[in-house]
């Protein structure tokens, strides 16, 4: 454990040159412009104690005060704005701090009490921490998973301390030494009222930033600029001392050790089917209901068009072996919040005649008991109740077909179907990459500059770089979408033969979008299934076929003018 908690440190303290730190500190160093010498250690301290809070505990929070943790943000927001206004307005800078000097007065803080700096720094620090979202190595991601469903422990916590305590050792040095800078420095002393009021200005901006959630996009384009840090942070935890204590913290159940050298790649105990909050085509079921079968654990997520392209090799399965004691689990659990609605999955299951047993996994508790991190994910289990081969992502159906009858024969079976020659759709060429319009994900924002909403220009369109997008006119960003508001256009210089976009409507249930490529109008040469007339009618929450080249992969600009106001674009994938 003790090499777990010295590489959270070391992960902590090379976050602050991460560039999902950097909006933050334009903040940090302009709340150091006022207040006492303690206001550094305030900050700092506001900050780690806000975000280890919320990090272990909001998941634990909302659940025994049902809210909507956006309130928090928005409280932040509010602060940092207030704050911003208190270094333009002087007045409002010795009102505030009349106020926090009464406040640590009458709670009799001891030390503290004649430093009302350090508590106005605190608050500041509070605030940024809530709207604060680091980069992610799998120490990080580890932590975030553990407290969403509810399982932290001591050994997560100790983690989180110690990654908390690397953060704030470089945040308090950087917030010491713009405080001596602007106190000391003989050369700016006699512009500190100017600064302050031009730091004032970048605090209400930034607030306004974070809530529009802009600041996320800044933060993804800023990746995108320097993607050498995430590579870095990466490989700095990803050493295998590091995964086994990370396997021991999360008490894993399974531990997949491949054996390369067979058709049966690995034989462990299968995990439970836990917490699921629906089943669909079936009644509940457990592994121990199903011993003696051979099951297939298939993790799919009905906008997923990596697992769209795996169902109808599921399906045909399924058809084929269900009588002879093979079983297929399709374990449904959700990328987008809207994928939670019975009635969308339902909505999917009759659309690619999926007849086997469907489980809604809707808290991701089977998910994290088979420790599993992608969509789709199969685990081919004998009829002990052992995992004998899995496989990640498209493709291997032939070896997996030969998987499933060859335990279907160990159980006694007489197997003499043959193996389905069904076509592979698995890209074998690079495509775009899967492309978020969220903040949390949020990648590959090109920004929109002169492209002017409503209009088209092949020439400003170029201005693209290969595989990103840009938006103009009206939107608003959240954690998982792009929402549009106005004259929105979204344009994307991809490289594919089929272009998929997960869309949701808006208030107006039968919302149009206008379909562009290379300037025009889309029509029967290049138009996806979803596509009538050059147009999308988006009636529901799905994934729709925007673009198909018929086999005529290529790069070319794609434009989306949205009609209506209030539609969600979640996610492109590529084919």
């Amino acid at each position: 454990m003790g090499i777990l908690f010295i590489f959270a440190f070391i992960s902590g303290l090379v976050t602050i040159f991460a560039p999902c730190i950097w909006p933050l500190l334009p903040i940090i160093l302009s709340s150091t412009t006022t207040g006492g010498h303690r206001k550094p250690l305030g900050i700092t301290l506001g900050i780690m104690l806000s975000f280890g809070l919320l990090t272990l505990s909001i998941s634990y929070i909302v659940k025994i005060i049902p809210f909507d943790p956006e309130i928090l943000r928005y409280f932040a927001v509010f602060i940092i704005g207030l704050l911003g206004f208190t270094l333009i307005i002087p007045k409002l800078s010795q009102i505030l701090e009349g106020f926090v000097s009464r406040l640590s007065s009458n709670f009799n803080f001891v030390g503290t009490s004649n430093h009302p700096g350090f508590w106005s720094g605190f608050i500041t620090g509070l605030s940024l921490g809530i709207v604060w979202t680091p980069c992610a190595g799998p120490i990080l991601a580890t932590i975030a998973t553990l407290a969403a469903t509810g399982s932290v422990n001591l050994g997560i916590f100790l983690v989180t301390f110690f990654y908390i305590l690397g953060v704030g050792i470089p945040l308090f040095i950087f917030a010491t030494l713009g405080k001596h800078i602007f106190t000391r420095s003989r050369v700016l002393s006699k512009y500190t009222g100017r600064i302050q009021q031009i730091f004032g200005v970048v605090m209400i901006i930034s607030a306004v930033l974070i809530a529009t959630n802009y600041d996320k996009v800044l933060q993804a384009k800023l990746l995108d600029l320097f993607p050498s840090y995430g590579n870095f942070i990466v490989s700095l935890e990803s050493n295998e001392s590091v995964k086994k204590e990370l396997d021991l913290i999360k008490n894993n159940k399974t531990s997949i050790i491949p054996d390369t050298s067979g058709l049966l790649n690995v034989n462990v105990k299968a995990p439970e089917i836990i917490g699921i909050s629906n089943w669909l085509n079936s009644k509940p079921l457990t592994l121990r209901d199903l011993k003696g079968k051979v099951v297939l654990v298939d993790f799919w997520t009905y906008t997923c068009i990596n697992c769209i392209r795996t169902l109808p090799h599921v399906t045909s399965w399924y058809e084929k072996y269900k009588d002879e004691g093979f079983v297929v689990l399709g374990i449904h659990t959700p990328e987008f919040e809207f994928e939670k609605d019975t009635k969308n999955v339902e909505n999917a299951i009759k659309q690619y005649n999926i007849t086997y047993p469907v489980a809604q996994d809707n808290d991701y508790a089977t998910w994290e008991n088979y420790s599993n991190q992608y969509w789709p994910a199969k685990y081919l289990i004998d009829t002990n109740g052992n995992i004998r081969k899995f496989h990640f992502g498209e493709g291997e159906y032939e070896e997996m077909e030969m998987a499933i009858q060859l335990l279907l024969k160990q159980a006694g079976k007489n197997i003499s179907t043959k193996i389905e020659e069904m076509p592979d759709e698995t890209p074998t060429t690079r495509l775009s990459p899967e492309t978020y319009l969220g903040s949390k994900r949020m990648q590959y924002y090109y920004p929109s500059g002169n492209l002017v909403s409503g209009s088209y220009d092949l020439a400003l369109s170029e201005n693209l770089s290969p595989n990103t997008f840009s938006l103009s006119g009206g939107w608003r960003i959240e954690d998982e979408n792009a929402v549009t508001i106005k004259d929105s256009v979204l344009n994307y210089n991809f490289y594919a033969d089929k272009v998929f976009l997960v869309l949701r409507p808006g208030i107006n249930k039968s919302s149009k979008v206008k379909v562009f490529l290379d300037g025009k109008l889309v029509d029967e040469e290049n138009a996806g299934t979803d596509v009538k007339d050059g147009e999308i009618t988006i009636d529901t929450d799905r994934l729709y076929n925007i673009i198909d080249l018929k086999g005529n992969t290529g790069t070319h600009i794609l434009k989306l003018e949205f009609e209506d106001s209030g539609i969600q674009a979640f996610a492109f994938t590529f084919g």
